[in-house]
Formats: structure tokens, C-alpha cells, sequence
């Protein structure tokens, strides 16, 4: 997992050309305005969901983990608070590789504030559970940029 915000350029320097490319298209007028739905960037190697949802609390969230590809959520209006944790602290379900998805479940190890502009960069050795509202649910939208590992 690493946590930052896409301004901090010079700080992240060190990641991969693919996750920079992602952080540079979240800092243009262009990633606010794209549509829900999934959107190309470099084919299926890389490519941004964007979603538009309300927070819930966090007995109504669910957790996952992805083996083919890492998250970056980038949001762009509203907050949330995304859960973490070691997949080898977590209790595994099905593997869904149509749409790389891992069943967790667990409990959380860390908690992130994401608010616009701050990313969170998720591996698969990483659970996360997105979408738990900060003081009561509200609206948000967000991309999530998929990068294949």
C-alpha cells in the first residue's frame, strides 16, 4: 500500500512509468469530467473506472483484493475512508478471474482518509474495503485506475 497525494510529484518519482502516467492524468481537467464507467488509458494494461456512489457505514462495505492488477483510487469530489490489511491476515474466499476479484475478509490493520486529490496505491498482497463513509454517508466520485502487474 502507499498513500500519498498526486501534487507531490517529486515525492513519488520513484514508481513505476505506468502508476506515474495514472497520477499525471489524475491531475488534469479531464479526469474530473470523465464519465462513470470505464475509460482506456494504455488498452487493458491500463485503464481507470470511474464510480460514482454514496459512503456506507462500515458493517455495510465489503473488502476485496485483485491478483492481476493494482488499484490506484484517485478521488475527485467527496471523501472515504478505505480499510487495509495484509491478505495473509485475512481470510480468503473465491478467486474470480473474469473480473479479478478476491473474496476477503477480515479485519482492518490500517485506515486511510482519502479526500480529492490523494491517491491509495493497492497490491495484491493488499485487502482494502472502499466506500466506508467518514461522519455519515455521503456522495463521492473516484477513479480507479487498474494497472496490470
Amino acid at each position: 500500500m502507499i498513500y500519498g497525494n498526486i501534487h507531490q510529484k517529486e515525492t513519488y518519482a520513484f514508481l513505476p512509468a505506468a502508476i506515474q502516467r495514472c497520477l499525471a492524468f489524475a491531475r488534469t481537467p479531464e479526469f474530473a469530467a470523465l464519465a462513470t464507467g470505464s475509460h482506456p488509458i494504455e488498452g487493458r494494461d491500463c485503464f481507470v473506472n470511474i464510480a460514482a456512489y454514496t459512503t456506507k457505514p462500515e458493517e455495510e462495505c465489503s473488502w476485496e483484493a485483485h491478483k492481476d492488477y493494482l488499484d490506484i483510487h484517485i478521488l475527485s469530489a467527496g471523501s472515504e475512508y478505505i480499510d487495509v490489511a495484509f491478505l495473509e491476515n485475512m481470510k480468503l474466499g473465491a478467486y474470480h478471474k473474469d473480473s479479478d476479484y478476491q473474496e476477503v475478509t477480515g479485519k482492518a490493520q490500517a485506515r486511510v482518509l482519502l479526500q480529492p486529490g490523494d491517491f491509495l496505491i493497492c497490491y495484491p498482497e493488499d485487502g482494502h474495503e472502499p466506500g466506508i463513509a467518514v461522519t455519515a454517508p455521503a456522495p463521492l466520485k473516484k477513479g480507479i485506475f487498474k494497472v496490470r502487474i
